[in-house]
């Protein structure tokens, strides 16, 4: 709400007036016209009990058109090194200008806009630190390499109402993930996949930890990684569980990328490298517990279905299913699921971020049993869904 003077609230109808509306629909359709009253906002801003709502509520609209330009900010700071500069030791103005190559005007123009965000901090004697979120960061590379990657995500987004009627145009996230428009996935080339599979194991390993301090893996005898990438997971899983045995199954091309990474491990005798497309050829048999870590919300729900059946079909009736990856759904992941991940997954041209329930539906049409929630430690990145089969 705009800051503004006193004068007294406007009204504005009886919620119940419109005939056949729930009381909510009701309430909400007075709500609506309430907060879109520029004297009312007035009001708010001045009444002592609503100003800091309205307050909070102008600062949350200001960040949504700021929104963009606080990224850039990000964006500055990650392409310049500035976390892993103060990650040292505090610096004065000149001494970071000095560093990032940059004039001083123009340092202290990036280092107040990222101590606004809490990026950096002002410490004493004239020095700039980390802060709280900047330290975050150097705790979870992870982050970095998703914000140093976004700048083709940017680049799509630049019209996104041409980006929503355009679904099928090519864009630069499309070219990134290359299997996502291709009618011959397998056929892709070690150059066309080495780069979406550095993301993906740079940028998961978060999700890995979570996954891992949700399951126990130990109890099985062996595990199928389906779209594993480069090996990343197996290699995780493999330190936590000794005793089990694994199969990783992807792309031929991403496999050649896994069996390197998969032996400079020493987990060649425990781990069997299967190439192929898990759409259109079988999934290996003899695993006890499959695992899908962020490959359903790359799909749509015809080819999700497709994937699930095939692993329906080789799991044994004592075997689990489970699945990783970001859900909707929740208060605490709406923003990231229905928001972010929603034009992600529409700029590279297929799937979507679904709700537990959905991916239950998914599940029951595939011959399980609906699968129940694994709670994670953070539920914003990590959601986890264990299925069985129905015999």
């Amino acid at each position: 709400m705009p800051a503004g003077g006193n004068s007294a609230p406007i009204a504005l109808g009886n919620p119940s007036e419109k005939a056949g509306f729930h009381w909510h629909d009701g309430y909400l359709t007075w709500r609506d016209r309430l907060l879109a009253d520029r004297r009312f906002q007035r009001w708010a801003a001045g009444f002592p009990l609503t100003r800091k709502i309205a307050q909070r509520r102008a600062q949350s609209l200001f960040d949504l058109c700021a929104g963009f330009v606080y990224s850039q900010i990000l964006l500055a700071c990650v392409k310049l090194g500035v976390f892993d500069i103060l990650a040292e030791r505090p610096l004065t103005l000149g001494e970071l200008a000095s560093r990032l190559a940059l004039t001083p005007d123009a340092a202290l123009r990036l280092l107040n806009a990222a101590a606004a965000l809490r990026l950096v901090q002002r410490r004493s004697r004239g020095r700039f630190g980390l802060g709280v979120l900047g330290a975050a960061l150097l705790a979870n590379p992870e982050i970095t390499t998703m914000v140093a990657h976004h700048g083709l995500l940017y680049a799509d987004l630049l019209d996104p109402v041409s980006l929503l009627r355009r679904r099928n145009a090519a864009t630069a996230l499309s070219r990134y993930w290359p299997y996502a428009g291709a009618d011959q996935p397998d056929q892709l080339t070690a150059d066309e996949v080495a780069d979406y599979t550095a993301l993906m194991s740079a940028s998961q390993s978060l999700m890995v930890v979570d996954l891992l301090d949700a399951w126990t893996f130990g109890s099985h005898r062996c595990l199928l990684d389906v779209g594993g990438g480069d090996g990343s997971f197996v290699v995780a899983a493999a330190a936590r569980a000794p005793g089990l045995r694994f199969m990783l199954y992807d792309l031929p091309a991403v496999t050649e990328l896994a069996r390197g990474r998969i032996a400079a491990a020493g987990l060649a005798d425990r781990a069997a490298i299967i190439p192929g497309d898990f759409f259109t050829q079988p999934l290996p048999s003899g695993a006890d517990i499959i695992t899908l870590v962020r490959v359903l919300h790359d799909h749509d729900d015809a080819n999700a279905l497709k994937l699930l059946r095939n692993v329906r079909r080789v799991l044994p009736h004592d075997g689990v299913l489970l699945i990783a990856e970001p859900m909707s759904g929740t208060t605490e992941t709406k923003a990231v699921s229905d928001a972010y991940f929603a034009f992600y997954l529409l700029a590279m041209g297929t799937g979507r971020a679904r709700s537990p329930s959905e991916l239950k539906g998914l599940l029951q049409q595939a011959g399980f049993d609906g699968g129940r929630a694994v709670a994670t430690r953070r539920p914003i990145l990590t959601g986890a869904l264990v299925a069985r089969p129905i015999s």
